[in-house]
């Protein structure tokens, strides 16, 4: 396999517990006195997740680093702007998505991946001893995973990117509201519906329910 999803920025996670969020603030403030050294530990800090999020939106390594690299610049530009009402992590994320959504209106004739060129499928189609002792086990659950990925592009925008913030990155429903400028219950209506469809989705592909168990994005959507 190539590299796997996260390798080219490590495994940082911007959204840590409180310390870290007070650490993030520090080093908001110190940059936007422009202090280049504290935005340099801000783009090691936040780089991996953004990285992620823009893969799994984007479902390209190549445009996921380009809009990684874009994120940032914008950062450093817009810092002003920035004025401690949310977040910093909240702040770069709506950054994130709304150029990843940008970036997708913009491409809307790009051809689709093959699975093995997914980045989602990363950790799926990656050869371990488990797959050499389980063959058949492995391929089912490679099949399993490209046709929930099929489900979450058929999913509409909208429902996608909260699907993605919530189910996929672990955003919690206040940080994907704050992100995507959404109330809370609106954020809970669309992970409910996103759920539903990809579970029907799947189970009309011949999966079933016990097949679907444990994998993310399709629990919790009831019966």
């Amino acid at each position: 396999m190539g590299e796997r999803e996260g390798d080219r920025y490590g495994d940082g996670d911007p959204a840590p517990a409180s310390g870290g969020k007070t650490r993030d603030r520090a080093l908001f403030d110190a940059a936007k006195t422009g202090d280049r050294a504290a935005f340099a530990e801000i783009v090691q800090r936040f780089q991996p997740r953004v990285y992620r999020v823009a893969c799994h939106m984007l479902r390209d390594r190549a445009l996921a680093e380009d809009v990684t690299q874009e994120v940032f610049v914008r950062c450093w530009r817009a810092l002003a702007s920035f004025d401690g009402r949310s977040e910093p992590f909240t702040w770069v994320y709506r950054i994130a998505v709304n150029l990843s959504l940008n970036t997708i209106r913009s491409r809307k004739n790009l051809r689709k991946n093959d699975p093995i060129d997914d980045p989602r499928f990363a950790g799926v189609l990656v050869e371990t001893k488990d797959s050499h002792r389980d063959p058949q086990g492995a391929a089912a659950r490679r099949q399993l995973y490209e046709a929930l990925a099929e489900a979450i592009d058929g999913l509409s925008e909208t429902l996608r990117t909260t699907l993605i913030l919530v189910a996929i990155d672990g955003r919690s429903h206040e940080e994907a509201a704050a992100i995507l400028g959404a109330p809370e219950g609106t954020i809970a209506w669309r992970i409910h519906e996103a759920r539903k469809k990809l579970r029907k989705a799947l189970l009309e592909k011949g999966f079933d329910e016990g097949a679907l168990e444990g994998v993310a994005g399709t629990q919790g959507s009831g019966p």
